[in-house]
């Protein structure tokens, strides 16, 4: 999909928005013990994050999204895709400012100099098993940023065309067991990686948006 396309579809964010996929949600096959660290999790106060969803042109004109590979010692995400983001601060302009901030600690986002415009939201996901309701900010670059990854956070950068996450794109059927639960769920396949989880379903979102003319 080229950027000017994908930027005019989303210049104009509706009410309400169309849902994600129904393919792409994750499914309890077979319930395990609750792991301590989700325990914690589900018991305690939810809190806010954010994360941005950011598009913006390739060399082509094509239109790409950032996103990053969690470190494997992320033990709540470990080796998990996802955008950049994370909990909201004290100070923070929510949520706007808290997904430009992860953005720029995270992957170093310059949104002066990529010359970064927030176009809006989309719906709340809930990732409670690691205790927080995020909100994904749209954004989009007039150029291509340069990014420089924090390697404590970010074990690598993938640059992903947008019409991966198209609502004609493929979606791969997943069943696996993850801390002792069975779970199925829908995953878009990218280089070496699958998108998932609240990445997968807010991308899916997105895509429903870019794919209304």
């Amino acid at each position: 999909m080229r950027y000017d396309v994908a930027r005019e579809r989303l210049s104009h964010l509706p009410t309400p928005l169309p849902p994600p996929r129904a393919d792409i949600e994750a499914h309890v096959l077979r319930r395990g013990a609750v792991p301590e660290s989700v325990r914690r999790s589900l018991a305690g106060p939810v809190r806010e994050a954010a994360a941005l969803v950011l598009l913006y042109p390739d060399a082509t004109g094509e239109a790409h999204i950032v996103l990053m590979v969690r470190p494997d010692d992320d033990h709540a995400h470990a080796g998990q895709v996802a955008l950049p983001g994370g909990k909201r601060e004290d100070g923070d302009d929510y949520p706007v400012g808290t997904a430009l901030r992860e953005a720029s600690e995270e992957i170093g986002l310059d949104a002066t100099a990529a010359g970064v415009t927030v176009l809006g939201r989309l719906d709340v996901v809930d990732v409670r098993v690691s205790g927080f309701l995020m909100v994904p900010v749209v954004a989009v670059a007039e150029r291509q940023p340069r990014f420089v990854a924090d390697p404590r956070e970010v074990a690598a950068l993938l640059s992903v065309p947008v019409r991966h996450f198209l609502p004609d794109a493929p979606v791969e059927l997943v069943e696996e067991e993850r801390d002792g639960w069975g779970l199925r769920y829908g995953a878009y396949a990218v280089p070496g990686y699958r998108v998932w989880g609240a990445t997968g379903r807010a991308l899916s979102q997105l895509g429903a948006l870019l794919g209304v003319e």
